[in-house]
């Protein structure tokens, strides 16, 4: 799901609070929609350091929204701590809102005063920088120090990585895929949440039998449908599939579980289980959580943000009649049912020229701290650390919470978001062409023919 309005890039999308907002999903991934502000961007950073082990303060780059002061206390705490003491270093937050997160974070790191720890998506988000030499592999650090190694859910630790490396330690809230139900229309009817893809179908062809379209759908956005190539590829072939297009291979699009992944979306479509206006439906302006809210529409595949979108723009139903189930499994396909896709979380990383690094990995060990992980759920977030399942009884909907930790705790593995994981230019490509399948400007062939031409 691509940094554009509608999704955040990470935190419920990017980690902001449960509080009955509407989330834009730019603001979801946590690539905002306020204005810049450049204001001492210049005057901070790693200077020309080297890697080493000097004092003094080192700076960390964030995406300043308001879940930023989980990220502010962990840095009061850390610059208080014995750790701080040993590596001669503290740490100073650089907030920086705003949909230029991205860009911007490219032009400092280019320069003399790039961030020491910097805020990211995993993935294609930090492609360029590795690739660059410009971010330290954390690989060995985490198997060699037991609070980075045995701290994190394994799933959402690699979702991040790049070729196998890790590059980041997980430091905001979980965002899995859902697939959301309207528990009222489901109890009138007489329906069970779908556990395999043919229950799926049986249920759409009651639901519009009684005239209620089977899945509401932003198709305007593009990235909702994003979500349904996500899950039916990963539960056909597996995560590796799409990992093999992470990694460099544009001939994995011809893999045989993406043509039938294709094939799959192209009938639900045909059979009208989005209805026939879909492509003009936005999530972003709120127009998909209406359908599914009014009970015009049944089900909805959605980020975990969904609660906070619902409780924002209809409390009574999301109170009452919200409810939450896996991605169902598709015969023959030999996917792990464990696995989830969506946005693991967001990201630090080290800059390869940080002045101290054993300061950075010491910042970087708050975050799977207990204190941290409170913070996080007091936020409304559900924490990626290993730690945090005895915490979520204190989050604003327990259920809802535990439902989405333990989805993620089982996870063989957690696939992030493809316009993600590939980046902006890659992404916005990708979201073309499979704009043009829903859309029935492409067959499925042709869809997958244009993807493996991808550059």
């Amino acid at each position: 799901m691509e940094s554009t309005t509608g999704r955040s890039n990470g935190g419920r999308p990017d980690g902001g609070s449960q509080g009955g907002r509407t989330f834009s999903r730019r603001w979801v991934l946590g690539a905002g929609a306020t204005t810049l502000l450049t204001t001492g961007l210049t005057a901070c950073g790693s200077g020309n350091g080297s890697g080493g082990s000097g004092g003094g303060t080192i700076t960390a780059f964030v995406y300043g929204d308001d879940a930023v002061k989980v990220q502010q206390a962990a840095v009061d705490r850390f610059n208080k701590s014995a750790a701080a003491k040993d590596t001669g270093g503290k740490i100073k937050l650089e907030r920086i809102p705003g949909s230029d997160y991205s860009p911007k974070l490219r032009t400092a790191m280019g320069s003399p005063s790039a961030p020491d720890v910097f805020f990211n998506w995993g993935g294609g988000s930090i492609k360029p920088y590795q690739e660059a030499d410009k971010i330290v592999d954390l690989t060995d650090i985490i198997e060699n120090d037991k609070v980075l190694k045995d701290g994190f859910l394994p799933s959402v630790l690699a979702a991040g990585d790049l070729g196998g490396r890790h590059y980041g330690i997980p430091m905001r809230g979980m965002q899995p895929v859902i697939l959301f139900y309207n528990k009222a229309v489901f109890a009138e009817h007489k329906l069970q949440p779908p556990t395999t893809w043919d229950q799926l179908l049986d249920n759409n062809a009651k639901l519009k039998k009684a005239g209620i379209t089977p899945f509401a759908l932003g198709g305007s956005d593009i990235w909702p449908e994003l979500m349904w190539l996500e899950y039916l590829v990963d539960r056909i072939g597996g995560e590796q599939v799409f990992r093999r297009i992470q990694d460099g291979d544009m001939q994995g699009w011809g893999d045989p579980a993406m043509l039938k992944a294709a094939e799959l979306v192209k009938e639900l479509v045909d059979d009208g289980a989005f209805g026939s206006k879909f492509t003009s439906v936005s999530y972003v302006n709120g127009g998909a959580p209406a359908v599914f809210a009014k009970g015009k529409a049944a089900m909805h595949l959605m980020g975990s943000w969904e609660y906070s979108t619902q409780l924002g723009k209809f409390p009574d139903f999301a109170k009452k009649d919200l409810g939450w189930a896996p991605f169902p499994s598709v015969e023959g396909g030999t996917g792990d049912l464990s696995n989830v896709v969506g946005n693991p979380t967001n990201y630090w990383s080290i800059n390869s020229r940080t002045r101290n690094k054993d300061a950075a990995i010491a910042f970087l060990k708050e975050c799977a701290s207990q204190q941290y992980a409170k913070d996080l759920v007091a936020n409304g977030d559900v924490p990626t650390t290993s730690n945090a399942a005895l915490l979520l009884n204190n989050a604003p909907n327990p259920e809802f919470a535990k439902f989405q930790y333990e989805m993620v705790e089982k996870a063989t593995a957690f696939t992030l978001s493809w316009d993600q994981a590939l980046g902006d230019e890659l992404g916005t490509k990708m979201h073309t062409e499979i704009g043009k399948l829903f859309a029935g400007k492409h067959s499925p062939q042709q869809f997958v023919d244009a993807c493996k031409g991808l550059k």
